[in-house]
């Protein structure tokens, strides 16, 4: 079957969006409906890339509106007429056509679009929509285009559950893609104004918007800030296009990923545009890409991003790839297939622009940063640049509370000098536990170390004084008064020893091991 010309145009029209909830609703085209009509190990194998297994599972089962809607959106498969009609009785084929959701191909109907369930948990409990993009490489049976608009990945879901859980008036989604930031976004939010480059994102957005019944969304076209000059907001989220491509001649430059820039400059410009578009004790959340150069270490370069602003800022590099990793990354993001000579020429084409550019690694991660409350002259701003390669706790969707408790914890230390902290009063987070390993036959402890069970599950090793406070931290006694008890217990000198565990507790304070009682 050949694939179209052209993507065809995504037309929200509230009669069509309507009646196709409510189609989608009756089959029971959820999360759990669609794994549970082929099985867990289907579904795990369409996780992999591969719908063999899928396919023997339907096989075996009469023909559904579930089994119908399923094949077509999630297996990208063509249905026979009669059965599409069945499965859209409401909605019906051919509206669903205009809308460039289905195309009409003789008797058989071909899947136009990606549109899966998708289910989730924030502070507001759970929730669940049917999220539209563009078929994927296993779908059309070729490469993507470079208008293709991305669905739901792991990047997704990790910015969605970066975002703060906290109620705002105002957030701009900077480059929405499907919309799906902006949906999450407006669900603790009065407005959000979404933007993006690219017309068929913000088509395919304001066909999910409106799909799932979500208003108060804004669309507005145009490149980075242009389309919100002047504005301010509470919050900024943003999954930007960051992938590092080089600019030249064969290597193409999907809209979804690629910022038109050289290099990670288009992290940088947005980044750098925060500043303008804060409002006082506004916050932003972003995914970004960075490149470590010769003799240069990456996050020193996001370091100096930031250096004129008066921003608390905190980044967080969870990974690092080498340049051959890398491009081999992206080159098969775009459908190319390892062992083409396509595939080799692109892997030169990048390895050329990192060489060139002596770039030595790319580091991915996340961006939190908030504008000061304050008038010039606060406090000193947070800088905080560090490295957690380590696996997350046991709630990673749920960074964004671990990050606003964080931001909480920045402006109750700053509040708190040394001489106000000993007089406070501090708990032991619920989700920490400690571990200790002795020597064989040995009574005492050679390795402590605390460990957060949440957030960004957190490993730090405590000497026995460490081990002693977080101990007795339960919210009843002042930080000094634990520490002379730890000092007359020990026998060492108490003001040695405070000047030594305050600095400590702090930073315990910062990550989340202990809270202000």
């Amino acid at each position: 079957m050949s694939a179209p010309s052209r993507l065809p145009a995504v037309v929200a029209d509230p009669v069509v969006t309507s009646a196709l909830a409510a189609d989608l609703t009756a089959a029971g085209y959820t999360v759990e409906g669609v794994d549970a009509l082929w099985g867990t190990e289907a579904a795990a194998a369409l996780h992999r890339g591969t719908r063999v297994a899928a396919l023997r599972a339907l096989a075996d089962r009469p023909t559904t509106p579930l089994s119908t809607i399923a094949t077509l959106f999630v297996l990208g498969l063509p249905v026979s007429r009669s059965d599409a009609e069945t499965a859209f009785l409401t909605t019906h084929v051919d509206p669903l056509v205009a809308a460039g959701v289905l195309r009409a191909e003789a008797d058989q109907v071909v899947p136009a679009l990606d549109l899966r369930p998708y289910a989730f948990v924030d502070d507001l409990g759970a929730g669940s929509w049917w999220i539209a993009s563009d078929l994927g490489e296993v779908a059309l049976g070729h490469a993507i285009s470079e208008e293709h608009v991305l669905g739901i990945g792991g990047a997704t879901t990790t910015l969605s559950g970066l975002q703060l859980p906290v109620p705002v008036r105002r957030v701009l989604d900077l480059g929405t893609g499907c919309g799906i930031q902006a949906m999450h976004a407006r669900r603790f939010a009065d407005e959000v104004v979404a933007t993006d480059i690219s017309v068929r994102a913000l088509d395919v957005a304001r066909f999910n918007a409106q799909l799932n019944g979500v208003d108060g969304i804004d669309f507005r076209r145009g490149s980075l800030f242009e389309p919100v000059a002047g504005e301010r907001f509470d919050r900024i989220v943003s999954n930007p296009p960051f992938v590092i491509t080089p600019r030249r001649e064969g290597v193409p430059a999907y809209e979804y990923r690629d910022g038109g820039m050289v290099g990670d400059a288009l992290v940088e410009t947005v980044l750098r545009g925060l500043a303008e578009h804060l409002a006082p004790g506004g916050t932003a959340q972003l995914l970004g890409n960075w490149e470590h150069r010769w003799g240069t270490d990456g996050l020193d370069r996001v370091r100096s991003w930031f250096a004129d602003t008066d921003l608390d800022v905190w980044v967080v590099e969870r990974e690092r790839e080498d340049p051959p990793a890398y491009a081999e990354t992206w080159i098969r993001d775009g459908g190319t297939k390892p062992g083409s000579p396509e595939f080799d020429a692109l892997v030169d084409a990048w390895l050329d622009d990192f060489r060139d550019r002596h770039v030595t690694g790319v580091g991915f991660g996340y961006v939190v940063v908030r504008a000061p409350s304050a008038r010039p002259g606060g406090p000193t701003p947070l800088r905080r640049f560090e490295r957690l390669p380590q696996v997350l706790g046991s709630n990673p969707a749920g960074l964004g509370a671990t990050v606003a408790r964080a931001l909480d914890a920045v402006s109750w230390l700053a509040a708190h000098d040394d001489r106000a902290f000993v007089d406070a009063h501090l708990r032991v987070a619920g989700d920490v536990t400690e571990e200790r390993h002795y020597w064989p036959g040995n009574d005492d402890p050679t390795v402590m170390t605390l460990v957060q069970g949440g957030g960004f599950g957190r490993r730090v090793d405590a000497d026995t004084a460490l081990a002693a406070f977080v101990g007795a931290a339960d919210g009843e006694l002042a930080v000094g008064r634990i520490v002379g008890a730890i000092a007359q217990l020990t026998g060492v000198d108490e003001a040695a020893l405070s000047a030594d565990l305050v600095p400590r507790l702090r930073d315990l304070v910062l990550d989340g091991l202990l809270l202000p009682a």
